[in-house]
């Protein structure tokens, strides 16, 4: 059986979180982000489609989902040290195959691996594993982590561009791999324990018992948690992969649609550092609460053709990144520490896939209709987030009361 540490024991946080941090940007960076600068040089030297091209990471997400709860129950079982440095390697391979590939069908099980690696090696994994760590105390973490996981796509972006100048896309994969393999891949065994360190919890609703089942006043708190997660992602997805396609369709020019854009980073960042200092006075539904009603609060504005598009872009960009943090602090608050990796596998399952599926079902909404359109959809998903907010406070309560009997 594996061996709990005395808390003691427990290893540097600052370390810890710096290790998960770092690895996290090159993690994000290296896939879901990678096709963001490597699909157009792609589809120049292969001839293959760009949407064929672009299926690629989408397949990695399904597959990531898939493999989530199976996840989950291992860093559960073993901590999270075995676990993302297999992810690290999982990446490193699927990258070598990437950078290999010599036709469609190659490509295409490149990324199986790289989606293997990224429901290993990603923030669900990352914080599961603070959360066998740290336990109850996880939440400063979880949100340092996420500060890091930020800046991906504004180290990565620019690193894969300049890679590819110099040695092509399928070099820029193959130092990506060399990352992997190299420093992620030892950092994570030298920093991480070798097990689980899962602090006690006080007699509250986020104690319960060691049994991975949901109490019955919990099944319907979890499922209404599960359905935000998930449209939150999809909403994500959507605007990550179109956003610069629906300003430039609401009469924005290419240049002022890239300048709109480039706030993203900062203002999901800014608003993360807030609730990283302010976070510990409140409750992680809070976070959440403010997540989703900054997020549709964006999408209303951006229907509604506002005059200051900057305004909707910093609401919904600072919507969605402490919605980052109130996805691994949340669950941890609400269901306890003890099934808190099982538990994070779950909710990654239908997260990841709708993050693969949400994208085309944006982009055949662009092509069948228009910018409002999808926009409406963007704002009626960001609404029922809100009302779904609304349900998880009642279900909350329900948890309270049960275990105050």
């Amino acid at each position: 059986m594996m061996k709990k540490r005395n808390l003691a024991e427990k290893p540097n946080r600052r370390v810890v979180v710096t290790v998960l941090g770092v690895t996290q940007i090159v993690a994000w960076g290296s896939t879901f982000y990678l096709l963001a600068v490597l699909a157009a040089p792609i589809v120049r030297d292969t001839g293959w489609p760009y949407e064929w091209v672009i299926a690629g990471v989408s397949v990695g997400l399904l597959v990531a989902g898939l493999v989530s709860p199976r996840i989950g129950r291992e860093i559960k079982k073993r901590g999270g040290r075995p676990v993302l440095a297999a992810g690290a390697v999982l990446i490193a391979f699927g990258l070598l195959l990437l950078g290999t590939a010599q036709n469609f069908a190659w490509y295409l099980g490149a990324w199986l691996v790289l989606g293997a690696g990224m429901g290993a090696g990603l923030y669900d994994a990352a914080f599961s594993t603070l959360g066998s760590i740290y336990g109850v105390e996880s939440r400063s973490a979880i949100s340092a982590v996420t500060l890091f996981g930020g800046f991906a796509s504004t180290v990565c972006w620019p690193l894969s561009t300049l890679l590819v100048e110099q040695f092509g896309w399928r070099g820029a994969c193959f130092f990506y791999a060399a990352v992997h393999a190299g420093l992620s891949l030892p950092t994570y065994l030298l920093a991480l324990p070798r097990s689980s360190v899962i602090a006690p919890a006080p007699a509250t609703a986020s104690s319960r018992p060691a049994s991975m089942r949901l109490a019955p006043s919990e099944g319907p708190a979890f499922m209404v948690l599960a359905a935000i997660v998930t449209i939150a992602a999809a909403i994500l997805a959507m605007m990550g992969t179109h956003l610069l396609q629906l300003l430039q369709d609401q009469g924005t020019t290419l240049a002022g649609a890239v300048s709109l854009g480039m706030l993203i980073g900062p203002s999901a960042v800014g608003a993360r550092m807030v609730e990283t200092a302010a976070g510990r006075h409140y409750h992680p539904i809070w976070t959440m609460s403010a997540a989703v009603v900054l997020t549709a609060a964006g999408m209303l504005l951006l229907l509604g053709h506002f005059p200051s598009a900057a305004l909707a872009i910093i609401l919904y960009a600072a919507g969605n990144g402490i919605g980052s943090i109130a996805r691994g602090t949340l669950p941890l608050a609400l269901f306890g520490p003890a099934r808190y990796p099982v538990l994070m596998g779950r909710l990654a399952l239908p997260l990841l896939i709708a993050m693969a599926i949400a994208p085309f079902a944006a982009a055949v909404s662009l092509q069948a209709g228009s910018a409002d359109a999808t926009l409406a959809m963007l704002a009626t998903l960001a609404g029922l987030n809100v009302v779904l907010m609304g349900v998880l406070w009642r279900l909350t309560v329900t948890i309270r009361a049960g275990t105050t009997r």
